[in-house]
């Protein structure tokens, strides 16, 4: 999942993008109005934490300007502006919830949980293959009845595996949409190995039926059969 912080406060904003890496989301940050209105445009996001007191465009001028442009991901303002009017104006131009700082990050993670859980109603909020089940709000990654503990890039690697299953996925394929490498060397093979050995002791070590598999040559594939 992946959430636009658009917060000029940087402390605040380096606390949130700790937290909610923390929890496994892809979090982009931007300082100014013009920042986050430019990274609203160019990428698309699952849900965008904004601010209201903003250098450059405020809040609610991106706000009404990302909406009037068809941006449909849930909005959560947060913000220092706690009167009933200011809460009452920024729903009405297009926000989801409201939160006001000070804050606590377990409320805000509950919230978020909650505007991905309404999100786009065609929106894939849950993977599996087998026993295994990731939910992409919760973040949480199960197999057997049992919860597993991944690493973040664990975590991203396992959900590409899962959103290609059945299929193979080449080591291409992972340097470039995992890692965000344009191109593959030697070094990002090598790390992409020793990932994928450590994905595969957690994912299949205690388990009869492997689902990881090598394609010798190829790359890998997430399958209950054969690869």
């Amino acid at each position: 999942m992946r959430i636009l912080v658009v917060e000029d406060e940087k402390k605040v904003a380096r606390a949130l993008r700790e937290g909610l890496e923390a929890e496994y989301y892809d979090v982009t940050v931007a300082h100014t109005g013009e920042e986050g209105f430019y990274e609203l445009n160019a990428q698309t996001f699952d849900l965008i934490i904004l601010d209201l007191m903003l250098p450059g465009r405020d809040g609610l001028e991106i706000l009404k300007t990302a909406r009037q442009r068809g941006v449909a991901a849930p909005v959560l303002i947060l913000t220092a502006r706690d009167g009933v009017d200011d809460r009452v104006l920024g729903l009405d131009c297009g926000a989801d919830d409201y939160l006001v700082k000070p804050f606590a990050f377990p409320e805000l993670l509950a919230r978020i949980r909650a505007l991905l859980r309404r999100g786009r109603p065609d929106q894939v909020l849950k993977l599996k293959i087998a026993d295994l089940k990731m939910d992409l709000v919760t973040r949480r990654v199960i197999r057997g009845g049992r919860a597993l503990q991944l690493t973040g890039r664990e975590y991203e690697l396992l959900e590409y595996l899962l959103r290609h299953a059945g299929n193979i996925v080449s080591r291409e394929m992972l340097a470039r949409d995992v890692w965000d490498e344009a191109g593959r060397d030697a070094t990002t093979d090598n790390l992409i190995d020793v990932h994928i050995a450590r994905l595969r002791r957690k994912l299949d070590d205690s388990f009869d039926v492997k689902l990881l598999k090598t394609v010798r040559g190829v790359g890998f594939v997430l399958t209950e059969g054969e690869a």
